[in-house]
């Protein structure tokens, strides 16, 4: 299995449970550290090698191209506006961009900050169909992606499973047959009535469930965060804030 040369960051929803720092601008954009969200997982994409990203876009998707205008990456940046973000799920955002599942590919939350060594870990993961990424603590609570694994193996996720070890950070590989299975799988979807209001990885949840091969890969020990709420914001400004200073000394 080759290394995935593009992502795409899932990135069209506003944040209101942020507000009133996203009133004006969606979440992937808000500032820590001196830098955008949006620009520390681009910056940490690039290091880790990958050649290409593609943004799903929504709620203010012209500052976002703004941003990645302004960043002047070495690696190609392409935006891909959801017109049905305010009334959907994350799962209408893949299927905005289904065609981009043609082979080998990673897929982020817009709203997942990581550290160094995250993606690289996630990419010299063992093969496999699907990779979830997903970290472990002591205690979760009602609104973490709760994750329950046996030998390696995802067994089932979602935020209401009843037994869990694990969590997902927001943060996938893909080889090119678990791409294309993972992309029929949000089409069978979004044609249920439900579909505009499922998270893509109940979708994940669909396809462990039926067989196909999702492993995990943990990155316990490395430094990661995600941002819902503006206590977040507070934690992740100290989080990167670390980031920050050696690089300034």
């Amino acid at each position: 299995m080759t290394s995935p040369n593009r992502a795409i960051i899932l990135a069209a929803g506003q944040g209101k449970r942020l507000l009133p720092l996203t009133e004006a601008r969606p979440k992937c954009l808000i500032e820590l550290s001196g830098r955008s969200l949006l620009a520390w997982q681009l910056l940490r994409l690039q290091a880790a090698g990958v050649q290409e990203a593609v943004i799903v876009t929504g709620f203010r998707a012209d500052a976002v191209e703004a941003e990645v205008a302004a960043l002047k990456l070495d690696m190609p940046v392409r935006l891909a506006f959801n017109p049905f973000y305010t009334v959907s799920d994350n799962t209408a955002s893949c299927w905005i961009v289904r065609h981009e599942f043609d082979r080998e590919v990673l897929v982020l939350n817009g709203d997942t900050l990581f550290g160094e060594g995250v993606a690289e870990r996630l990419l010299a993961a063992p093969p496999a169909e699907i990779t979830v990424t997903i970290d472990r603590k002591p205690a979760y609570d009602a609104d973490d992606m709760k994750v329950l694994t046996e030998a390696g193996r995802l067994v089932a996720i979602g935020k209401t499973i009843e037994a869990y070890d694990a969590e997902s950070i927001g943060f996938l590989r893909f080889s090119a047959q678990g791409a294309a299975k993972f992309a029929a799988g949000v089409e069978k979807v979004l044609q249920t009535p439900e579909g505009l209001r499922r998270w893509y990885l109940s979708v994940i949840d669909e396809l462990a469930r039926s067989g196909v091969d999702v492993k995990v890969a943990s990155i316990e020990g490395l430094e990661w965060g995600e941002m819902d709420f503006p206590q977040d914001v507070e934690n992740l400004n100290r989080l990167s804030a670390g980031w920050i200073a050696p690089q300034a000394g």
